[in-house]
């Protein structure tokens, strides 16, 4: 199983962001005050992604940069999903197309790209 780690400038706001727009599920988050150290979120049928606020002085997952993340996930409904990202206000880089699916940016900048596309097979 693999774990993308995104830092972000304001974690609570993303993790508010990506439970709106996509559907992901908060299953563990780790916070201090407006700090998050450590949060799991959950997207049903897809995998995972931690995420936590960048802190320049911090481990070596904390002092990645944000905004300039880009994750890939499959979905059996990318056009649902489309929809449903667009009216939680992410920023439509490239709109929904058969083959491809779509790709947004959350409000820091970071990619998320969606299809349906699962990968060649074996």
């Amino acid at each position: 199983m693999i774990w993308p780690c995104i830092n972000y400038r304001d974690a609570p706001a993303a993790i508010d962001f990506l439970e709106r727009a996509f559907g992901f599920g908060v299953n563990a988050l780790h916070r201090e005050g407006d700090h998050v150290a450590h949060a799991e979120l959950l997207l049903p049928g897809s995998g995972g992604v931690m995420l936590g606020t960048a802190k320049p002085s911090g481990t070596p997952f904390e002092r990645l940069p944000t905004g300039a993340s880009g994750v890939y996930v499959a979905t059996d409904d990318p056009s649902g999903l489309f929809e449903r990202a667009k009216a939680a206000g992410a920023r439509v880089v490239r709109g929904p197309d058969a083959e491809q699916g779509f790709i947004v940016a959350d409000p820091e900048g970071n990619l998320w790209s969606f299809g349906s596309y699962r990968g060649e097979t074996r």
